[in-house]
């Protein structure tokens, strides 16, 4: 199999140099070399995985989180049980000093179990942290959400091949990261799994990366060649754009990584993902004639962007074509929910 080619990296790259507009322009990932090597978490990284606790800590906002606990056998891959009969982990509401804590006792235990605190809102939970780490992003274009900024703290995991709806900047903070990254033109090449459950809010592709059975999955060696890895040190901050597909390692005893997702689009634009799933009730089950005819539609009143629908009507007959402000989004979604709801 082809080996992935590395990440693009930027030496010497500073906070004020950091422009998401340009970062989601190029459509490519990129690691940002050192760019929070001055952060004070990163500083307590460095001196120890008790140091690293012992700060975080401090900012325990006494709200329980979601800690996700898996067997030694399950060798850190958060997904399915082998008898396919639910997850192979179990997850449960806990204090995060009692779930650090848990961490702490098995640092040195070559058979401890899987400790994982995925996607837990900075500031939800852990208020106070970002005062002094935090990566400032500037502000995106006028009725777009602000960056979502999350924490995921854990020993030696492996979070499955899976896929974001938003771009992505991830932040090794402790520890070590180890990102694979396939662009989303792979998705039928990386066997992704059942839509629900999944093993953390999305999906997931079926296939090991350590171990590849390519008699069982044999076009997943193709999606490997159009693979990239970047491998993260504490500092190091990864962009990656929404829906490229990812695979990440933590490799150290102890990690945190800190992430910020955005969608630089209006806050009244809806999930795509409703889209997917009302196409599964509504296109799926078609002639494969009607469903090509269907994807012409979309081409023309969606993928095109709006202009091409709407150029040749004069502006007083736009109505749904017209480009989507709030009052068209409410409008819409409640013709969508009427429909529905016969």
């Amino acid at each position: 199999m082809t080996p992935p080619r590395p990440v693009r990296v930027i030496e010497g790259a500073r906070l004020s140099d950091l422009s998401p507009v340009a970062l989601v322009a190029a459509n490519e990932p990129v690691v940002l070399r050192g760019i929070a090597a001055d952060w004070p978490l990163v500083a307590a990284g460095r001196a120890g995985p008790a140091a690293a606790i012992a700060y975080l800590k401090q900012f325990d906002g006494g709200r329980p989180i979601v800690g996700y606990t898996g067997d030694p056998a399950i060798g850190g891959r958060f997904f399915y049980r082998d008898d396919w009969s639910g997850l192979n982990f179990d997850a449960g509401r806990i204090g995060l000093c009692a779930y650090l804590d848990r961490i702490e006792r098995h640092l040195d235990d070559p058979e401890s179990p899987a400790f994982y605190i995925g996607s837990t809102d900075l500031d939800a939970y852990l208020p106070g942290l970002r005062t002094d780490n935090d990566l400032s992003l500037p502000p995106l274009s006028s009725g777009a959400a602000p960056p979502l900024a999350s924490i995921w703290i854990g020993n030696r995991t492996v979070a499955a091949t899976h896929y974001d709806m938003s771009n992505n900047l991830a932040v090794c903070v402790v520890g070590r990261r180890r990102f694979t990254l396939f662009p989303p033109d792979q998705v039928a090449k990386l066997y992704p799994g059942p839509l629900e459950p999944t093993p953390g809010g999305q999906v997931v592709s079926m296939v090991d990366l350590r171990a590849p059975d390519l008699d069982r999955h044999p076009r997943f060696a193709e999606a490997l060649a159009h693979a990239q890895v970047a491998d993260l040190e504490p500092g190091d901050v990864l962009f990656y754009p929404a829906l490229w597909w990812h695979n990440v390692e933590a490799l150290a005893s102890f990690n945190v990584l800190m992430n910020y997702w955005w969608n630089d689009v209006p806050a009244f634009v809806d999930s795509p993902m409703t889209t997917l799933l009302h196409a599964l009730l509504s296109l799926r089950e078609r002639p494969a004639a009607e469903r090509a005819a269907w994807a012409a539609m979309f081409d023309h009143y969606v993928w095109s962007g709006g202009d091409g629908a709407r150029a040749h009507l004069p502006m007083a007959i736009h109505g749904d074509l017209a480009p989507l402000d709030e009052p068209a989004a409410r409008r819409l979604r409640a013709r969508l929910l009427q429909r529905l709801n016969r």
